[in-house]
């Protein structure tokens, strides 16, 4: 995985912050002002930016979170703070943290072992006591930022584990669920129990954790790997290399035969489908009748079926190799937000990053949410290298289409490690102005309570008592500046807010402040300052 963090670490230029913003409202105009403001001819704020911007926190080996598996549990709180504050001041607005890499749990879990990658011992908790998905909620959620749980589903040991394995864990309490594939263990999908194992864990964490979505990767069934040598792959198959002529196939025969013998008429492959698709669809169903305001989100191997791709499109399928029906979820709407892992330069013809984006795109009859993942740690990695500029340039061509409404960056480490500068431009660049994650209405619809606010000048500025409202998660506070606006994002648990003079055009002359819910579903604004 650490390789895979590394080795896996146009439209000419970047677009201008205010065309994406100008698609927000179609009161503005194109202007040159600084990019973190909004040029606007009404009176009124304009409609909020709105953009999915996260970046995946991978636990496993250590990749991102903590950086290491023996720290006590203040370093791991200070690591944690440190990647919230690095989101937050570069207006990113959501997390994805890996919770669960191999059958194991980031939390306080009654089902699952601790995670090996936190104290280096498998069931071992992190000292003194905390819980650490309750520590990421409660900061992310006082820095505005969403949080989605993040799940492995069916991988159950990692070929880098080196702590024992604890009673607790699937490979003891419950062997007969769990093949041997390679260096691997892998839970077998088409064993209930397994899929009921996942099932329990994730809508476990629904229940008692304040997450905003849950999340799982491209890790269905295992990624093929050679008969000899026995070598992990989705490297390979994320070079886009031609399938191997020796493939081991997954040891699911127990399961198989069962399912024959009573009655099943599927060939071996729709079978193995079907499996997945059945998780796929209990865990959308379970979510939504746990939280109705928890989002589901799944993030693919970015190449689609070989019989529906594009002219040029090639290269591994996981339709046929990992049983990833995707194209299928889509189209049923078993998802909220939907993150191919489009893992490719946009000049790489055979994997084209604008082509792919429009292929999922089409695939898309629901309407879901299409939040495309970008490798962003490809930037200084030892092979096959990224410039900024790439990822710069693939954020700007994803919001040429309308349809896409955000991405998520592989991985926090390439973010805080600021890897050729990447955070520096993206933070002055292209997200300069904070953003709303776009709305889910098909999940509600109801406009959250006008918040209570209370507005005093003073010297520096405008200082705002705020009161929630029902439903608020957040505030859009709106400053006008002549025909300029500010705008900002503040988590519904301040009470104090300032909105300061600006440098160059002094006092606002208006101050609006709206509530946005669980959703994304913001509500009406209200003047807390200023004349119209």
């Amino acid at each position: 995985m650490k390789k895979r963090a590394l080795a896996l670490a146009g439209l000419a230029g970047m677009l201008s912050l205010s065309g994406f913003l100008a698609s927000c409202s179609t009161t503005q105009k194109s202007v040159t002002t600084p990019k973190d403001r909004i040029v606007a001819s009404g009176k009124f704020p304009p409609a909020a930016p709105r953009e999915f911007r996260a970046a995946w926190v991978s636990t496993v080996a250590n990749i991102d979170w903590p950086s290491r598996q023996n720290l006590k549990a203040p370093q791991q709180q200070a690591e944690a703070i440190a990647i919230l504050d690095r989101a937050r001041a570069m207006n990113l607005n959501a997390i994805v943290l890996q919770v669960r890499p191999s059958a194991d749990a980031m939390y306080a879990s009654p089902i699952e072992p601790w995670s090996e990658y936190l104290t280096g011992a498998q069931g071992q908790a992190p000292q003194p006591w905390y819980d650490p998905l309750k520590f990421w909620v409660t900061e992310a959620h006082a820095r505005g930022l969403e949080l989605h749980a993040w799940f492995n589903p069916y991988r159950a040991r990692h070929d880098g584990a080196r702590s024992p394995v604890a009673s607790n864990h699937i490979t003891r309490a419950n062997p007969s669920a769990v093949r041997r594939y390679g260096k691997f263990m892998w839970m077998d999908p088409g064993e209930e129990s397994a899929s009921k194992q996942t099932l329990d864990v994730v809508l476990d964490v629904v229940r008692r954790y304040d997450i905003d979505g849950v999340h799982i990767d491209d890790y269905f069934y295992p990624y093929p790997i050679e008969a000899t040598p026995t070598v992990a792959g989705n490297m390979a198959a994320l070079d886009g290399k031609p399938g191997m002529k020796a493939e081991l196939d997954f040891p699911d025969t127990p399961a198989w035969e069962r399912y024959l013998a009573r009655g099943g008429r599927l060939d071996r492959p729709s079978w193995r489908r079907q499996n997945v698709n059945d998780l796929i669809k209990d865990m959308y169903q379970g979510i939504h009748r746990e939280k109705s305001w928890v989002r589901f989100g799944i993030s693919p191997f970015g190449l689609g079926r070989p019989d529906r791709r594009p002219r040029g499109i090639a290269g591994f399928s996981q339709y046929d190799k990992l049983y990833a029906d995707a194209e299928l979820w889509l189209q049923n709407g078993w998802l909220d937000y939907f993150t191919p892992q489009l893992y490719w330069a946009r000049s790489q013809a055979p994997q084209a990053y604008d082509v792919l984006l429009d292929y999922w795109i089409g695939q898309n009859t629901q309407g879901r949410h299409i939040w495309p993942g970008l490798f962003t740690s490809r930037i200084g990695a030892p092979s096959k290298d990224y410039q900024p500029q790439e990822i710069i340039d693939q954020i700007a061509s994803t919001r040429a289409r309308p349809q896409a409404g955000g991405h998520v960056h592989f991985s926090m480490v390439a973010l805080m490690q600021n890897r050729k500068g990447i955070t520096d431009q993206l933070s002055t660049g292209s997200y300069a102005t904070p953003a709303l994650v776009p709305a889910t209405p098909w999940l509600g619809n109801v406009k959250p309570g006008l918040p209570r606010v209370k507005a005093v000048r003073t010297a520096k500025g405008v200082d705002l008592k705020l009161a929630a409202g029902k439903a608020n998660a957040l505030y859009t506070v709106w400053a006008r500046h002549g025909n300029e606006w500010k705008f900002t994002v503040v988590p519904a648990s301040k009470v104090d807010w300032t909105v300061p003079d600006d440098a160059r055009l002094g006092a606002p002359d208006a101050v609006f402040v709206g509530a946005v819910d669980r959703l994304g579903i913001e509500g009406d604004r209200v003047q807390v300052w200023g004349k119209l």
